[in-house]
């Protein structure tokens, strides 16, 4: 819409509505204090527009149309491989969009509408989000090749509360998970986190070089590991230290059936990753 377009259809809805919903100067154009209330309004009937299109489009041809898919990026690279090879075997005419963002970012796109469903780790704890379960993978410890729990399948949990662990940056969930799971082995403040990187990869290069040792979800080894030959991976003895990863979606939303299939389309995909994969009823 051109300017003028637009200014005259501004002036065409404040003389339908009585109201003044612009301050107009030179320099720039602000909302009048009844624009600001009607704002509200209006992006909240917009938003009912939007779920009424989505929802007509839905009964009309599932799985077509955008998609809009937001991922977290300690999942994305690991996962996104199968969860795209299934969507264009299974559902070729679906416009798949795909988002790699942390989780604070993704939850506030999938309250706005910006985003469709979301795959990351749970649980998260939020209302009006319902989780739609996928699997459970275990984290293994990354060590140099010379380290002592390097290669071993018993390590015990409590040998985290000494080691120098090298953990993602914050805003990470999966640096909290790590967190969590020092904690409950018993990590005091004293062997405190001093060194952080943006990414998996970052850490593993951090591991090689022999600046202490890491925790990865066991779905992310072989891709940030498999080509180093300085990297070993140690296993924890059960019950080993666990994520979870699921779908998310808006509780009610208009193409809850559609991605109730996907997650049990992914569901029998991921089957073949080192996972355990989940009922759709998992609690």
């Amino acid at each position: 819409m051109s300017q003028p377009a637009l200014s005259g259809a501004v002036s065409a809805l404040e003389e339908a509505l009585g109201v003044q919903l612009l301050e107009r100067t030179t320099r720039k154009v602000l909302l009048s204090p009844a624009g600001e209330r009607l704002a509200v309004r209006a992006k909240a009937v917009l938003d009912a527009v939007g779920e009424l299109l989505e929802e007509a489009e839905a009964v009309r041809a599932p799985f077509t149309g955008v998609l809009r898919l937001g991922v977290i990026p300690t999942v994305a690279p690991y996962l996104l491989p199968t969860v795209l090879r299934l969507v264009h075997g299974r559902y070729p005419d679906l416009d798949l969009q795909v988002h790699e963002e942390q989780t604070y970012s993704l939850l506030e796109g999938l309250a706005s509408g910006r985003l469709d469903v979301l795959l990351l780790a749970v649980p998260l704890g939020v209302p009006g989000i319902t989780e739609l379960p996928l699997f459970d993978e275990d984290f293994v410890l990354v060590t140099p090749d010379d380290h002592p729990l390097g290669g071993r399948t018993d390590i015990p949990r409590d040998a985290l509360r000494e080691l120098h662990l090298l953990l993602l940056d914050e805003g990470h969930c999966l640096r909290d998970q790590a967190l969590d799971i020092c904690r409950e082995a018993g990590r005091t403040d004293g062997a405190a986190v001093t060194t952080t990187a943006a990414g998996l990869s970052t850490l593993v290069q951090l591991v090689a070089g022999g600046l202490g040792v890491t925790l990865l979800p066991r779905t992310a080894v072989k891709v940030e590991t498999g080509r180093n030959p300085s990297l070993v991976t140690g296993h924890f003895a059960d019950p080993a230290p666990s994520r979870r990863v699921a779908l998310a979606m808006r509780t009610g939303a208009a193409r809850a059936a559609e991605f109730q299939e996907l997650a049990e389309a992914l569901r029998g995909a991921l089957a073949s990753l080192p996972v355990r994969v989940l009922s759709a009823d998992a609690r």
